[in-house]
Order: C-alpha cells, then sequence, then structure tokens
C-alpha cells in the first residue's frame, strides 16, 4: 500500500515520550549505568523529563497498571508510583513539557479523578492530560472489589465516566472566579453549578472545587486496538496511543478514528494519533542491533518466547530461539492482521524466533533500531505519509536511551523542517494545536442520564 504526501505547513510532528522506570525493554533494569530500582523512585523520572523538556518534547506519557497482574520474579512492574504523583513533582521541575497520566475508568470514581486532574493542570499551569483507560485484567479488579466487567460494560461505564468528568470541569465558568479584594466578591456562584448527574453507573451532584487553568481542561487521551476502544476515542478523544506494527495499520487506524469521528459531528483532526515507537539508538545499525539483543540476553528469555508465542497465537514448545518458526505454522499465519502483524511479517521473512523478538515483534509497537538518520527517516515517512501526527517514544532504557533520541534523532528532525526548535505556547493544547476544549457535556450527560 502506498500514501500520497501531505501538506504539513498547518501540521507539526507531535512527539511525546513514554519514560517507563528503567526502560520499555523487559531487561532494562539489568543494563549497566541502570537503577534497577529506579520503578519505586522519582529521580529517574525528574531527570528523563527535563532531558525531554530540554529536546522540546509535548509531553509525559505514563502508563499505570494499579496492581501486581503478573509475577515480577525477571522484571519490574511498569510503574510502582501512581501517574498523578510522578507527574505533580515534574511539573514542579519543569516549564512547558505536557503531563499525561493514565487513570482507569474502571477501577476509579469520576469526582475524584477530575478533581486530581484539575489540581495538576492548575499546578503546571495547563500542561495536564489524561489517558481515559478501562481495566481488564482480572487481578487488578480484585484489588478494587470489583469482579472484570464485560467489556461491552467498561466501555459503557468509560463512556458515562469521561463525560461526568468533563461536566465536573465545566462546572466551573472561566470567569466564575472573581477575587475582588475591594468589593468583597471571590467567586459567583452563579458561574459554580452543580451537575446534578443521575447516569446508569453513576450519580455526582458537584460541582469540582478548582477553577479552570489557562487550558481549559485536560486533554483527554484514550488508548487501545478494540473497536470499543476506538468508538471511546471517536466520541470522546482528543489524542490516541495505540500500538501498531506497520504504516499501513497506523494509516487505516488513523483513518477509521478520523471517519467515526466525522460521523459524531467533530471537526477534521480532532484526535491526534501518536502510536508507540519502542527506539534503540546506535552510532550504527550493527551497533543498536547489538544493543537489542544484549538487552534481550539481560531478559527473561522463556518469557520473551512465551510473549512472541502468544502474539502468534501459537505453544511455545514449538519454538526454538535460534531457529525459525516451523514452515507448518507460517503457512497457518499468512493474512492474519491487527497487533501481531509486525510479528508475522518477521517470521513470514524467515528470521529466527531470536531476531523476531530482538526486532520488536512481540511487543506490538513498531521498534526502531538503528542510527539516528535511520530513526529519523522512520518517523518522517510515517508523518509526511499521514499516517500518524507524532510518536510516543518508548526508549529502550530511560538513561542513556532517551538523551541518545533527544541529542540525536530530534536534531534531524528540527532540519528537517517538521520537529519545532521552541515551544511555541506554555500549555499542552497550545503544543498540540487543539484550541479550547469541545464544550458539549451537558448533551453527552443527557446520553447517560436515567
Amino acid at each position: 500500500m502506498t500514501f500520497g504526501s501531505v501538506d504539513i505547513g498547518s501540521r507539526e510532528l507531535i512527539l511525546n515520550v513514554h519514560p517507563v522506570g528503567t526502560g520499555n525493554h523487559p531487561g532494562a533494569w539489568r543494563w549497566p549505568g541502570a537503577d534497577p530500582r529506579a520503578f519505586a523512585k522519582l529521580d529517574g523520572y525528574l531527570e528523563a523529563a527535563k532531558v525531554a523538556e530540554r529536546g522540546k518534547l509535548d509531553a509525559i506519557f505514563l502508563a499505570d497498571v494499579p496492581g501486581l497482574h503478573a509475577p515480577i520474579t525477571d522484571y519490574p512492574i511498569v510503574n510502582g508510583l501512581e501517574p498523578t504523583i510522578i507527574l505533580s513533582a515534574i511539573a514542579a521541575v519543569t516549564d512547558r513539557i505536557g503531563l499525561v497520566a493514565s487513570i482507569s475508568t474502571s477501577s476509579n470514581e469520576p469526582y475524584n479523578v477530575a478533581r486530581r486532574l484539575r489540581a495538576l493542570d492548575l499546578a503546571s499551569n495547563g500542561r495536564a492530560g489524561w489517558n481515559a483507560i478501562t481495566t481488564s485484567n482480572p487481578l487488578v479488579s480484585l484489588n478494587f472489589a470489583n469482579e472484570l466487567q464485560p467489556s461491552d460494560e467498561r466501555y459503557a461505564r468509560a463512556d458515562e465516566f469521561v463525560a461526568v468528568v468533563k461536566a465536573l470541569w465545566d462546572s466551573w465558568r472561566p470567569d466564575a472566579l472573581v477575587a475582588d479584594v475591594g468589593t468583597g466578591l471571590f467567586a459567583d456562584m452563579t458561574k459554580i453549578v452543580p451537575i446534578d448527574h443521575h447516569g446508569t453507573f453513576y450519580d455526582v451532584r458537584g460541582p469540582i472545587t478548582l477553577p479552570p487553568s489557562q487550558q481549559g481542561h485536560p486533554v483527554i487521551f484514550h488508548a487501545g486496538v478494540s473497536d470499543s476502544s476506538r468508538r471511546l476515542t471517536a466520541r470522546t478523544g482528543e489524542a490516541m496511543f495505540s500500538a501498531v506494527p506497520d504504516i499501513e495499520t497506523a494509516h487505516a487506524e488513523k483513518t477509521q478514528i478520523g471517519r467515526l469521528s466525522a460521523e459524531l459531528g467533530r471537526p477534521e483532526g480532532a484526535v491526534r494519533y501518536c502510536p508507540g515507537l519502542i527506539t534503540s539508538v546506535g552510532s550504527t545499525e550493527a551497533e543498536a542491533l547489538v544493543r537489542r539483543e544484549q538487552l534481550d540476553e539481560l531478559s527473561d528469555l522463556d518469557g520473551l518466547v512465551r510473549g512472541l508465542a502468544g502474539v502468534l497465537g501459537v505453544d511455545p514448545g514449538h519454538l526454538e530461539l535460534d531457529k525459525p518458526v516451523p514452515v507448518s505454522i507460517r503457512e497457518r499465519l499468512t493474512g492474519h492482521q491487527g497487533r501481531g502483524r509486525r510479528a508475522i511479517d518477521l517470521v513470514l521473512h524467515g528470521f529466527t524466533v531470536r531476531d523476531v523478538i530482538r526486532r520488536g515483534g512481540a511487543s506490538g509497537h513498531i521498534t526502531a533500531a538503528g542510527t539516528p538518520e535511520h530513526i529519523a527517516d522512520l518517523i518522517e515517512k510515517w508523518y509526511t505519509a499521514g499516517a500518524v501526527d507524532g510518536f510516543t517514544v518508548m526508549p529502550d532504557v530511560t538513561f542513556d536511551g532517551l538523551p541518545a533520541f533527544v541529542d540525536f534523532v530530534v536534531p534531524l528532525l528540527q532540519k528537517r523542517g517538521i520537529f519545532r526548535k521552541e515551544y511555541r505556547g506554555t500549555t499542552l493544547r497550545d503544543h498540540y494545536r487543539l484550541g479550547a476544549p469541545e464544550v458539549a457535556t451537558r448533551t453527552e450527560l443527557v446520553r447517560h442520564s436515567r
């Protein structure tokens, strides 16, 4: 499939960063110089944020899994610290970079989330974002005295949850806070109103306790690859994180989100599409691939094989590290699509299981392992083809992989004229060129009312 070049004159490449503990590779915690306890410390996150802001990146994006849903015998969990705690600390040591927290709609209450994110938005002078996710792991659900909800119910609950949060954010008009010491009028209560929501899942009176920030309210993200997730993104999202294996899949998903969004009457380009990009930077391609191989060797290789087997839908016992996937399995994989497509493409090209893993086939995300020029070429190709609005960069190891991206890849993108040299505004909406948030919460709440 080929794509025509799009006019980027009115657009600007988005680059978020996903600085997970020691890194996005499962072997990162054992990498020389990495702090194996970084997942439970602030220091590494603060330094990563400073590096990212030095590179004029758009936002720190933090995933979250609020529970031990798998053994951590061989590698740490994604984030030990709660995302808004990390981002609040980052807000104090940075000035411009956006702050995006993943918070589940399945294990929280709308009022608490609305208040927490409004506080982060005010504390950061309008730099907050919310990745509104659902929880699909039964072991995590048990931490909140909930049985795992069926998928349809999870997304119906998420839809109402987001509507309630937005209504709470809008419960203060921008001019409600007067603070006039001369007249003694602190706030105009006619402009701070309860939302009085009574819906299928939530009963919330409101209003919230804080006024809007400079950007109105936090930018709303969604993440996921299911049809339900895409429909939720089209209705309520302003940005999207996804896992895609190749440019064709990215272009198709971005096009689908745009079409669904337009059908709901939203403006063209209402959702910024920024899938994950795992990076391993080397001075040569061989050096970058050796880096990946060394990280793989520091990982639980049996676990990586099991992960690849799960992506391929086969028994792990049929896979041998230093041999290609058996022909009988390859024949069954031809024509498969979706999240496993990158792994399948590598398998069908005859790579060994070890090489499929080394090239990122088991993660679902596109992996760029090579020189700064190679990585910049990939970013430019996808962006100018209109397949993405940008990427959420996922360095293999945070403490050295992120500086390598900022110091060597970003300058190439700036030289090519597709990435900024200076921030153009102060809020996350400024960075994404989103403008003021859409105000349609009353209509949304009516849709969810009993």
